[in-house]
């Protein structure tokens, strides 16, 4: 890991991280792109249940939920297969295609999400439209000392949380670390302190890395094991499900989601010379998706395994450019083992190669430009209930080629200003639901068919940040425009199937356009005000707003720290989080009115006898609003969001 030394709005020189998303390991503000980082020590000050709902603390970046276990990121507008996820460097394919699944990943062993905001691929060929989410495990052991920690999260509302323990070490440039993790929470009430019947969730997770550093090499390989159930909620799930006690957290009766993932990834690092670098990734996930229904027996069950590398040459060409070329490739395997069917059994492989241009035009001004190119091949094999003789959607093989573009310049005119403007392409090849499903949505009871014969979906943007830092002030504009052709979408048609209504996958061309606002004052050492905001407009080219358009919100909020006795710091902090009525809603999809929500809480941390503690109690929703968020799916069954919840966190480590 490189760092930079900059100074931050305090005036105060730090060692500041270098962002590591992006093409080349570097300061953020002499790159293009919209970047943007969260900390976990610091987002568990705030309680979360979900890493989704840890990075909708970013402007511009919301929560796609089914309950407040099952969530998925959105952002400005994009989620699902718009939204390219990396980790441990390696795209991360969860089956995210479906609304009603989250990603499944758990906070434990992470230390750090790194956000782009845009497309980015030109790296990471389709998918990444939105934008990228990298995901960073914990950072190596830098002394050669054993660490051992432990921590404990406690949420009042569902009377559960999370524990985890971790070990590590490292000797003679050799490193390992040991963690494993349980999440266990049962049903939530919401803020009319109802009850919200199979909204409860659990997790066990296994994390072993290992690694190496040694001359010019460096390697980083991880091995993760994780289960995890989610209560699967349904139109009339108070008439199918009779209720339990109410602190149960059985899901082994009431229908649930059960995820099983598997990885194995290894980071590779070798300096060839002076000039030169060449990064070696490489990895394999087995993910395993099963559904029970009610009864206690799998009825849906498919598992994807994906095998995949990532290439990357740097070359410093002379003190002012660095051409930058990469490789990617992978393969997956999707396989049913269940009786009910919703996609068939399918063969999936993509490739791309890029090249990028870092030209420094003077000390204040950095220009960038990349092209990639890259393929896509789609076999679906037959599968009963799904394709072949007597159904709509056939076996097929797709082959989809593309190419993608971006330019952009940072301009740093005095240490106070940053300019950055971007244009990019993006291209996402329609996923194996759109092109193939045929089968019964049980959580929605919505019967959709898939259209093999859908277009790529092409994505140009445009993007502009600008940004002042001074020692009592900082301030962000983020405005952004965003053209798609072929954009692909879910609707309903006038079909029946057994009674079920009947929803396509069509396309037309759609723009949004939007923007995030980010403005700190600090008006002495201890006390900081800050405020952000987001907005945007989604629509199609027949003038009808995309499904789950974010509403525009402002979030106020105040911190304030000091030391007791000049020894243990405490900081505290109070946020109202305003969410504008959300009108602008699809054919079909709930509007839902506005609604603000106060958080607050106090955090401390202090070392002695070489044990450090961390300790921070926060309360969201304080007054236990009752309301309904336009990117809760629950809203369809009149289900409120999640009321008052106290969180207790601490942490020790030795």
């Amino acid at each position: 890991m490189l760092y930079g030394q900059v100074k931050d709005y305090t005036g105060v020189a730090n060692l500041q991280e270098i962002t590591i998303t992006g093409y080349t390991q570097k300061n953020s503000k002499l790159s293009p792109l919209n970047i943007g980082n969260i900390k976990l020590d610091s987002a568990n000050k705030y309680g979360s249940y979900t890493l989704t709902e840890i990075l909708s603390q970013k402007p511009g970046v919301s929560s796609l939920s089914t309950g407040i276990g099952i969530a998925k990121p959105v952002i400005r507008g994009l989620y699902g297969n718009r939204i390219l996820i990396l980790l441990n460097g390696l795209k991360f394919d969860n089956q995210q295609w479906q609304e009603e699944h989250g990603l499944g990943l758990t906070a434990t062993g992470i230390s750090k999400i790194e956000l782009i905001k845009g497309p980015l691929g030109i790296l990471y060929g389709s998918e990444a439209l939105g934008g990228v989410i990298n995901i960073i495990e914990e950072t190596i052991p830098m002394d050669t000392l054993s660490h051992l920690d432990a921590g404990v999260t406690i949420n009042s509302n569902t009377l559960g949380g999370t524990i985890q323990v971790g070990y590590a070490q490292m000797k003679n440039n050799k490193w390992s670390r040991f963690r494993i993790g349980v999440d266990n929470n049962s049903d939530y009430s919401d803020g009319k302190n109802k009850r919200v019947l199979n909204s409860r969730f659990d997790g066990y997770s296994l994390k072993y890395n290992f690694g190496l550093i040694h001359k010019k090499w460096k390697t980083s390989n991880t091995f993760s094991s994780s289960f995890n159930r989610f209560g699967f909620i349904f139109n009339d799930v108070y008439t199918f499900i009779t209720p339990d006690k109410r602190w149960s957290r059985s899901l082994n009766t009431n229908p649930g989601h059960y995820v099983v993932l598997n990885m194995f990834s290894s980071e590779n690092t070798l300096k060839i010379n002076k000039k030169s670098t060449l990064q070696i990734n490489g990895g394999i996930q087995s993910n395993w998706r099963m559904e029970n229904e009610g009864s206690g027996a799998i009825s849906l069950n498919m598992h994807l395994i994906t095998a995949q590398y990532l290439l990357k040459y740097e070359y410093d060409i002379d003190s002012k450019n660095k051409l930058i070329i990469s490789s990617l490739n992978s393969v997956e395997d999707n396989t049913n083992y269940g009786a009910r069917k919703i996609v068939p059994d399918a063969n999936l492989q993509e490739a791309n190669a890029s090249a990028y241009l870092q030209h420094s035009i003077n000390d204040k001004l950095i220009w960038d430009n990349g092209i990639g190119i890259g393929e896509k091949f789609i076999h679906t094999f037959f599968t009963a209930t799904v394709n072949g003789q007597g159904k709509e959607v056939q076996p097929f093989k797709k082959i989809s080629p593309y190419y993608n573009l971006l330019s952009g310049i940072s301009y740093l005119p005095n240490s106070h200003v940053n300019i950055k403007a971007n244009v990019a392409t993006g291209i996402r090849i329609a996923n194996l639901a759109e092109l193939s499903s045929n089968g019964l949505h049980e959580g929605v009871f919505t019967y959709e068919i898939g259209n093999p014969n859908l277009k790529n979906e092409q994505l140009i943007a445009g993007n502009l940040i600008g940004s002042y830092s001074s020692s009592k002030f900082e301030i962000s504009v983020s405005p952004f425009f965003n053209y798609f052709n072929n954009y692909i979408y879910l609707t309903p048609v006038n079909e029946q199937w057994y009674g079920f209504p009947v929803y396509r996958y069509k396309q037309q061309n759609a723009k949004q356009y939007g923007g995030e606002f980010s403005g700190a004052f600090k008006p002495n050492n201890k006390t900081t005000f800050q405020l952000d905001y987001s907005g945007m407009i989604s629509k199609t080219a027949d003038g009808y707003f995309t499904p789950f358009t974010p509403s525009q919100k402002l979030v106020p909020t105040a911190r304030y720290s000091f030391k007791l006795e000049e020894i243990t710091p405490i900081e505290l902090f109070a946020n109202m989080e305003y969410n504008w009525a959300q009108n602008n809603t699809a054919p079909f999809e709930i509007k839902t009115p506005s609604y603000s929500l106060f958080n607050a809480g106090i955090s401390t941390s202090l070392f002695k006898k070489n044990t450090s503690y961390k300790l921070s109690l926060s309360v969201n929703n304080i007054f236990n609003k009752a309301y309904y968020d336009n990117l809760s799916r629950f809203k369809n069954y009149g289900l409120l969001n999640i009321g008052r919840n106290i969180i207790v966190n601490f942490k020790i480590k030795i």
